[in-house]
């Protein structure tokens, strides 16, 4: 997981509870060409340390003066920069689009128990949004069973007059097989902002001398699926090309909530991998939420050319569905 992109309440509750103090910066509100999307967070400690970012560097160092100006006063405020701005563009905002941002003092404006429950939530990886009432500031937390459609989509917004930021577990990915395509694959989901691992029970293919800095876990697959706990926010891939190893973590995967699952093999390969399936009882509603071949068709021939092929395919789904 990256810390910069997942942890950021976290990181903000830690400054708190330390004595340093932080403040929570979010984005709102955003029109045009904006860095960075409605939802995204910045922390920042009472010594001016920061972490996160709402305009990727645009008006960071403007947010953080107007942050320990909130701490000092504990009141919240509204911060506003657009390209038209005579500030924007003192700050660095010259990229295009305007952006509103709320910045929150934790333990005044943004109370400790409620990050703290926002912040237990997000750990056991349960969806959760924070909502606030920019009219009466009046502040409190809501599961997907009160906003389906946005927790689906991961969209935060506006509500009337309240903002809610949604909070949803991090993306993690399941990688099975520790080929070749697998190695840039789990370092491009690294960075796409997904939580990956590699799935692999031959130790001296899935090593730390193929795969430095990797998870991994070398049970066999449809264990490791077990105790990796694939959700609605999990992708899939299945790389082996051998059956005794993509078949089972093909069939958990099939009974699993997971968004998407991929399968490396040729039209040839599926068509064989749809037979065994289907004498396993799976049915052909099923077996149609596997994307086999695997990744979008850009004529991809390299293993690095090939994982961008899958990440393309797996961000299409999560984002255009």
């Amino acid at each position: 997981m990256n810390a910069d992109i997942d942890d950021i309440p976290a990181i903000a509750l830690d400054w708190h509870r330390s004595g340093t103090g932080a403040a929570l910066a979010t984005v709102i509100q955003t029109w045009g060409s904006a860095p960075r999307p409605v939802g995204s967070q910045l922390a920042i400690s009472g010594q001016g340390d920061i972490m996160g970012s709402v305009s990727g560097g645009c008006v960071e160092g403007a947010v953080v003066v107007e942050a320990l100006e909130a701490l000092d006063t504990g009141e919240p405020r509204i911060l506003e920069y657009g390209v038209s701005d005579d500030e924007a563009f003192a700050v660095g905002l010259a990229c295009g689009g305007n952006i509103r941002v709320l910045v929150e003092p934790v333990g005044k404006a943004l109370p400790e128990d409620i990050l703290a429950k926002l912040v237990a939530k997000r750990g056991a990886r349960t969806p959760i949004g924070y909502r606030v009432d920019l009219q009466t500031w009046n502040r409190d937390l809501i599961g997907p069973e009160d906003a389906p459609d946005r927790f689906r989509s991961d969209k935060s917004g506006f509500e009337g007059e309240a903002f809610l930021c949604i909070h949803n577990p991090p993306l993690r990915m399941a990688v099975i097989g520790a080929v070749h395509i697998a190695q840039p694959l789990l370092q491009m989901a690294r960075l796409a902002g997904f939580d990956p691992v590699l799935i692999d029970p031959r130790e001296a293919f899935a090593s730390a001398a193929r795969f430095p800095d990797q998870k991994m876990m070398h049970e066999w697959p449809d264990a490791a699926l077990e105790a990796f706990g694939p959700d609605a926010r999990t992708a899939i891939v299945t790389l082996s090309h051998d059956p005794k190893l993509d078949d089972p973590a093909i069939e958990y995967a099939l009974r699993s909530p997971c968004f998407y699952l991929g399968c490396l093999g040729s039209t040839r390969t599926h068509a064989k991998r749809v037979e065994r399936l289907e004498k396993s009882g799976f049915s052909a509603t099923e077996i149609a939420r596997i994307h086999a071949p695997v990744g979008l068709d850009i004529g991809a021939k390299s293993p690095a050319e090939i994982a961008v092929s899958i990440m393309a395919e797996i961000i299409a789904r999560l984002r255009q569905d």
